[in-house]
């Protein structure tokens, strides 16, 4: 069990982070539907969609959260931006693969996560998320991570992927000049596929267990990679969302999204961390594309 003292200071770090990624949803949840209004009728006929809000509660330990879902956009086929707080108990070998003793189960977190299906192949899938979580000691982790559809998009070099990674290299460049590298590099390995030999996309950042013994520069750390994605993903979309698609494309769309479907089923830790600590299925398995298609 944690001792008062340890109980105490999780909550009051917890509640910092929760509210900020309880804003963060809010302000990309608007940016979201600013971007179903203004894209371009001929390309994206019908009425701009909106999020819809789902409270649950977790069926063991205690806490919750809300689901924010946006279905059958004009823009967006389908997005999800999720907020959860919870309190539970991990497993003995959850616990010794984290942070800490190795013998403190019970545990408090909070999160935010997101992912972004476009209906254009030209404009990238992202994810992203940013989470808070302690036991004998407290630590962030997340990262964001860009995935475009098209062949001629899909390496480094490509416009939108330089835009990406230059967006989170400043976030990491304001708080520790290594950052960039190793998060890149550890992105690059994780959104990686062996049984494919192949990345889910171009990659982004990606980080776990940052203590650096600081709280607040963790947590303003954690903060940049949030806005972050928001000042530069909508940049991205309104850059593409003016460009034709041809059925080809989109057959190629649904060809690379079965990528994603593989890597979150086979391999995403936040996946697997929320079915074994009893989260929302809904929402944990709502980074599923609505449409996918193998050949």
């Amino acid at each position: 069990m944690m001792g008062a003292d340890t109980i105490d200071l999780a909550e009051e770090q917890r509640a910092k982070a929760r509210a900020w990624f309880e804003s963060l949803r809010d302000r990309i949840c608007t940016e979201l539907e600013t971007l179903e209004t203004e894209a371009p009728a001929a390309l994206f006929p019908g009425q701009p969609a909106t999020f819809s809000y789902k409270p649950w509660t977790r069926t063991t330990g205690s806490g919750g959260g809300t689901g924010g879902f946006l279905l059958g956009g004009r823009l967006f086929e389908k997005a999800g931006v999720h907020t959860s707080s919870a309190n539970g108990k991990l497993t003995p070998e959850m616990a010794k693969a984290v942070p800490g003793d190795g013998k403190q189960l019970d545990y408090v977190s909070t999160s935010i996560s997101l992912i972004i299906h476009p209906r254009s192949p030209r404009v990238p899938t992202v994810h992203m998320n940013t989470r808070f979580l302690s036991t004998a000691q407290g630590w962030f982790g997340g990262g964001a991570d860009l995935t475009p559809m098209l062949p001629d998009q899909r390496g480094e070099a490509a416009p939108d992927a330089q835009a990406f990674h230059a967006a989170m290299r400043r976030a990491c460049d304001a708080h520790d000049p290594a950052y960039y590298a190793k998060f890149k590099e550890w992105a690059d390995k994780y959104f990686f596929l062996p049984h494919r030999g192949q990345a889910r996309g171009v990659g982004g950042i990606f980080f776990d267990h940052l203590n650096t013994g600081n709280f607040e520069r963790d947590f303003a750390f954690t903060r940049d990679v949030g806005s972050a994605l928001l000042e530069i993903y909508p940049r991205i979309v309104r850059g593409r969302m003016q460009e034709p698609w041809t059925d080809a494309e989109r057959q190629q769309q649904l060809a690379t999204r079965g990528l994603y479907v593989e890597f979150n089923l086979l391999y995403d830790r936040g996946t697997m961390f929320g079915l074994q600590t009893g989260g929302n299925i809904e929402t944990i398995l709502s980074s599923m594309p609505p449409l996918v298609s193998w050949s």
